[in-house]
């Protein structure tokens, strides 16, 4: 869960260039200062790459959300979150992750950047086999590996079908439903030696064992044409899981049905998503999505939507494997011409060191310039005639220098304890060992060296507090305040309303005497349990009733007969009637919307802690220096 929080939250492109540091103080809490160069970079960075331009804020409405974000961090603080041992491993994790950009030095070139826009404008069709290989494995299991892939490759040379090979050998989970198929894919969408291969095996051909740090795979490629660049669209959805029965699939197509015969009839799109897209998170916004590409996005929802002429154009129900999707065209953009393209495929390549083999030995060179690097060659010769499973001493000098840092022998055994390396020559694990000291001393050096990346450290190391102690306080508190939701809802349930609904039930007879039959009982006085027991005698059932309360949209056969809709699928009305009354809106109950009532308790919670917070601690704002902040 915490990954996927800061997915949302700290999603950055992280860019090498320093920035000016500065002093100024623009915000003060309980003596906790946030400088103006920093409140900046949050600023400009979350008010990035948003869903609409109407979610954009000016600098000073920005700052009231970011003074509750740093008043609930100054609390976890207070309350000694920070010095809690998962928390500590946690940050250190999220350290190395973003710090890896920093620690290599990537030399592209023009002919690279042209290549990869080459492949931007291409889409590749292909498959392949994955043979895993564990991140220890020796190079004896390495190699048993190959051998193994290779192989493989010759049973295809040799007419085995692709499909059957991906079917018996891949490791990727996937196969055993889609047979190795990737579908359609771009530059940048898969890591750097696939996307090589992929690009550079001819259409009908498969490559030879590509490694990767998944393992090794073999590739088909089956098709290439033009990228058709990337859509946005809105959908309605309707979920079914993968162990639905059939019944309740028959449901969620009845109900999408019932919606776009709705959608035809004029009904707006937006207002339809917003009521009954069971994808929340885009019906808050009238059904829209993020931007994508075909291959990003799966073949059943992909093909139909690019197959979209115009904007405002609607797809009939299509099917997926999460469900039934009704999907609007929203707009359309091709790939970028070459010089709007460049800046973005220079970012892509200096975040891959995979894209340019020799980028670590670059950076160490440089590094080793810039630190005063030197060695003492004659030290080092010695190494030469000791090997690490040896008998002999390691001469007490020292081998080389780095920011007036001596490295000695002591240095050297701790290297080698710290990889576990049992057999070698010292010489031979030597050139490791520098570039491991020389990157060591540039890793501790990132918060000084690039503002930038202090400014994202401390956006970790806050983000991580603030779910900790939001789920303390509010996410888990609301869930689990059984009296406190009691009473929160008796005080709200007017906030969620059922719209008019059929109160009754859905008869459906064997026949037209049947329901003659039941029609006599119902006018009887008899309810519909008795009428069941009365008509279905004899283990035969001649007579099936639904119960419930339903509103517009979500049963064809009772918008039929109360809201005068169309005639269902497969439906006759000489033996299906309804018996009930159209009710009013209503509150809806705890139990009918919980998780809508929990979601208002939470934000209930949280607005009354920032209040709590705000009497608690003092907060500071340099008016006249948030007013040179310009907006985005």
């Amino acid at each position: 869960m915490n990954r996927v929080f800061f997915s949302l939250i700290f999603f950055v492109v992280i860019t090498l260039q320093v920035v000016a540091q500065s002093d100024e103080v623009l915000l003060t809490i309980d003596q906790h200062e946030v400088s103006k160069d920093e409140f900046e970079f949050v600023y400009n960075k979350n008010n990035s790459s948003l869903y609409s331009d109407a979610d954009r804020k000016t600098p000073k409405e920005y700052l009231e959300l970011f003074i509750n974000f740093k008043l609930k961090v100054v609390e976890a603080e207070n309350l000694k979150m920070d010095t809690n041992q998962t928390f500590i491993n946690e940050l250190a994790g999220y350290r190395k992750e973003i710090a890896a950009p920093y620690l290599t030095d990537i030399d592209f070139n023009e002919h690279q950047v042209e290549e990869l826009y080459r492949r931007m404008k291409l889409e590749v069709n292909a498959s392949h086999i994955l043979l895993g290989v564990d991140k220890d494995a020796s190079p004896e299991q390495e190699q048993q590996v190959l051998d193994k892939i290779t192989n493989i490759r010759k049973q295809i040379i040799a007419g085995k079908p692709f499909e059957d090979a991906a079917m018996e050998y891949s490791e990727d989970p996937s196969a055993e439903t889609n047979k190795g198929h990737l579908n359609y894919f771009s530059a940048f969408t898969m890591v750097a030696p696939f996307e090589d291969a992929a690009f550079n095996t001819p259409v009908g051909e498969v490559s030879e064992p590509v490694r990767t740090d998944f393992g090794y795979h073999l590739i088909k490629v089956h098709d290439t044409r033009p990228n058709k660049g990337e859509l946005q669209v809105a959908h309605i959805m309707k979920n079914v899981s993968r162990n639905a029965t059939p019944e309740e699939k028959a449901k969620a197509k009845m109900a999408i049905d019932s919606i776009y015969q709705l959608l035809l009839n004029g009904a707006d799109f937006a207002a339809l998503a917003k009521d009954e897209s069971q994808d929340r998170r885009s019906a808050v916004r009238g059904g829209e999505m993020p931007w994508f590409a075909a291959g990003r996005i799966v073949k059943e929802f992909s093909d139909p939507a690019f197959a979209l002429k115009n904007d405002g154009d609607i797809s009939e129900p299509v099917e997926t494997p999460f469900g039934y999707h009704i999907i609007k065209r929203l707009s359309a953009r091709p790939v970028p011409p070459f010089e709007e393209a460049r800046a973005s495929i220079e970012s892509q390549i200096k975040k891959d060191a995979a894209r340019q083999a020799s980028g670590k030995k670059v950076f160490v060179e440089k590094l080793k310039k810039e630190y005063n690097f030197s060695e003492n060659e004659v030290a080092k010769v010695k190494l030469a005639e000791l090997t690490i499973a040896g008998t002999s001493a390691l001469p007490e000098e020292t081998f080389f220098t780095i920011d007036n840092k001596n490295f000695g022998a002591e240095e050297l055994t701790a290297f080698i304890t710290q990889n576990n390396i049992k057999s070698s020559s010292y010489l031979s694990v030597y050139d490791n060992w520098v570039t491991d000291e020389i990157t060591n001393l540039e890793d501790s050096k990132l918060e000084e060296k690039y503002p930038e990346f202090r400014y994202l450290m401390n956006e970790y190391h806050d983000g991580i507090l603030l779910f900790n102690i939001s789920q303390e306080k509010i996410w888990n508190y609301a869930a689990q305040d059984t009296a406190g939701l009691e009473k929160f809802y008796q005080n709200n349930k007017d906030n969620h309303l059922w719209g008019d609904r059929f109160n009754g039930h859905i008869i459906t007879c064997k026949d037209v005497s049947v329901r003659e039959e039941a029609e006599n009982l119902f006018g009887a006085g008899l309810n519909a349990d008795e009428v069941l027991a009365h008509i279905n005698t004899d283990g035969e059932e001649l007579i099936s009733i639904e119960t419930g309360a339903w509103e517009e949209a979500q049963n064809p056969v009772v918008d039929y007969y109360v809201w005068n809709g169309k005639d269902p699928e497969n439906f006759d009305s000489a033996t299906t009637f309804v018996r009930g009354d159209k009710i009013k809106p209503e509150p809806k109950t705890l139990d009918d919307a919980r998780g809508l009532f929990i979601s208002d308790y939470q934000d209930y919670l949280e607005e009354q802690w920032i209040k709590e917070l705000r009497n608690k601690y003092k907060v500071k704002v340099n008016k006249k220096l948030l007013n040179s902040i310009e907006g985005v």
